[in-house]
């Protein structure tokens, strides 16, 4: 388990491992640490690790996000060209 606590933005930030996430016991005994922030106005963020590849999760995802750019980029283009031709 990580945690991360940013003072500024008043976020704090739980990083759980694939067998923290499933320990019920651990899980339970956070709650008082989700309460202790909370009663000082936190916003209590608890992340858990996830049972895909992350590599290509995230190559597919900036590939997507690429092509859609791209294929804007041209959309504004035509659109511009039609503007001028008119």
């Amino acid at each position: 388990m990580r945690m991360t606590v940013n003072e500024e933005s008043k976020i704090v930030g739980i990083w759980l491992t694939n067998a923290e996430k499933n320990d019920a016991e651990l899980r339970e005994s956070l709650k008082p640490l989700y309460k202790q922030y909370h009663d000082q106005k936190y916003l209590v963020a608890v992340y858990m690790s996830g049972e895909q590849d992350l590599y290509e999760n995230t190559r597919d995802l900036l590939l997507y996000n690429r092509r859609r750019s791209a294929e804007k980029e041209v959309q504004a283009e035509k659109a511009a060209g039609m503007t001028m031709q008119m």
